[in-house]
């Protein structure tokens, strides 16, 4: 039997690139003649991209991409604040000196990537150093709720740009993030991340008022699944 092409992971993709803008009008047919494939497979990844936040879908109405604007990314980067500052805590509670190890590896692989100006690789090297804590605190619901709008964040960044004056503070966070699980310190870990994500929070706010979409030789994008 011929394997069914992932059409949600091509749809995804396509919303993260830009190749779907923001807004744009989703149809069956469409997307059916895009992806080669038929209505069936198309509708099963409008429901799911829909369940993640990054499609919207109306009876009668047909489906389009979210519409996005600063009081939304507000109101959800401040609940990923507390969700992320949770998992964070959980993490460090249990966290043992091989799983630190591990995570310095990957802060390592981060840092390295910033160093050779390799953006795309650091931004992907953070989404593996968020995951990796917050897979280790072992709450599943709080891992599913973070996980929800992940691509819609990734999608902004690529959209709005990278700041590159933002990774220095970034590689600090981590490195305090790190100190924080070595110790076992879970009120040091949720605070430290907390303002982490509320630090991404500001800058990306920031992109999407004064870059307007168009980003400049100080702005970075990558296909990514984490905010920094």
């Amino acid at each position: 039997m011929k394997k069914q092409p992932d059409i949600v992971s091509r749809l995804r993709d396509d919303i993260i690139s830009g190749a779907l803008p923001f807004g744009s009008r989703l149809t069956i047919d469409q997307l059916a003649v895009r992806y080669s494939t038929s209505h069936m497979p198309v509708r099963e990844a409008l429901r799911q991209l829909a369940g993640e936040g990054i499609v919207d879908s109306e009876p009668n109405r047909g489906a389009r991409v979210r519409t996005i604007d600063t009081n939304f990314v507000i109101e959800l980067l401040d609940l990923r604040t507390g969700i992320e500052s949770l998992l964070a805590r959980q993490a460090a509670s249990v966290a043992t000196a091989a799983n630190v190890k591990q995570l310095e590896t990957i802060e390592s692989r981060f840092e390295k990537f910033v160093e050779e100006d390799d953006h795309a690789s650091a931004l992907m090297a953070n989404s593996e150093f968020h995951r990796f804590i917050y897979a280790l605190s072992g709450n599943k619901e709080a891992l599913r709720l973070v996980n929800r709008h992940w691509v819609v964040v990734a999608a902004l960044w690529k959209q709005y740009g990278y700041p590159r004056d933002r990774f220095g503070g970034v590689i600090n966070d981590h490195q305090q993030i790190i100190h924080a699980l070595s110790d076992n310190d879970g009120k040091a870990a949720e605070m430290i991340m907390g303002a982490h994500v509320v630090k991404s929070r500001q800058y990306l706010v920031k992109q999407m008022q004064n870059v307007g979409g168009h980003c400049s030789n100080d702005m970075v994008g990558a296909r990514t699944h984490a905010a920094m």
